[in-house]
């Protein structure tokens, strides 16, 4: 009786283990914050997504990643996540340089248990 008890109480434990990790979505304890820039330029209310598990760009568009945000005025943008990896990707427009105005890019990041990334999301016109 006393091992059916263990094995069931080990059962549980596992259970409840995959159950409440949350590795795929966002609202852990752990922040990956940063400014959206082109060269020195903050690039204001650029496009910001974010891919789990990720440390290199997928293939296809911007419908393969997991979340958006929109970076605010000063090109500022934060994903609350849970530890892991993930691929930062960033779409914006510099009217200061020419038409299509298009700036693109993006990085791996890396985040341990309740830590903060901050980053510099360098994105290009291709120069």
């Amino acid at each position: 009786m006393e091992i059916k008890m263990r094995k069931i109480i080990a059962l549980v434990i596992v259970v409840l283990l995959f159950v409440t990790c949350k590795k795929n979505d966002l609202g852990g304890d752990c922040v990956i914050e940063g400014t959206v820039k082109h060269h020195t330029k903050n690039i204001k209310g650029a496009s910001v997504f974010i891919k789990f598990k990720a440390i290199d760009q997928p293939d296809g568009d911007t419908t393969v990643y997991d979340a958006k945000v929109r970076a605010d005025d000063n090109g500022y943008f934060k994903f609350n996540v849970y530890k892991g990896k993930y691929f930062i990707y960033g779409f914006g427009y510099d009217y200061g340089i020419p038409a299509p105005y298009t700036v693109v890019g993006g990085q791996a990041v890396k985040v341990r248990a309740k830590e903060t990334a901050s980053i510099t999301l360098y994105i290009t016109d291709g120069d």
